[in-house]
């Protein structure tokens, strides 16, 4: 299978942010400018579908948060990727409900962000 066949595309960014105020401060501003839906989560206040602001920036991944990378295949671009020298963090891995894998993080970083694999 090649990248462009295995790689949907970019899914969403998540942004770690101080507190859970400021989480729904953005989302409520990025609302304001572009009129993105503000959908209330546990963790993070989701923007729109593709812009989530984590509550507690602390407890997100990477430095300044994540991208998630969709993939109709978690199992062979998780693979596919192994197979290029990245390395993923075993304790990053999140299930479904019927225990299939939906989220696995690489272990490095890219200029600050953590990057996973979600499962669509």
């Amino acid at each position: 299978m090649d990248e462009k066949s295995l790689f949907i595309g970019f899914d969403h960014i998540g942004i770690n942010c101080n507190t859970s105020t400021d989480a729904a401060d953005n989302a409520v501003l990025i609302n304001t400018l572009f009129g993105f839906d503000v959908i209330d989560g546990k963790d993070s206040v989701y923007a729109g579908s593709a812009i989530e602001l984590m509550k507690d920036g602390d407890a997100g991944r990477g430095t300044f948060g994540h991208i998630a990378v969709a993939t109709g295949d978690i199992h062979e671009a998780q693979k596919h990727l192994e197979e290029k020298g990245f390395e993923f963090d075993p304790d990053s891995v999140k299930y479904d409900s019927k225990g299939r894998l939906i989220v696995v993080y690489l272990k490095s970083e890219i200029s600050g962000f953590a990057i996973h694999l979600l499962q669509k």
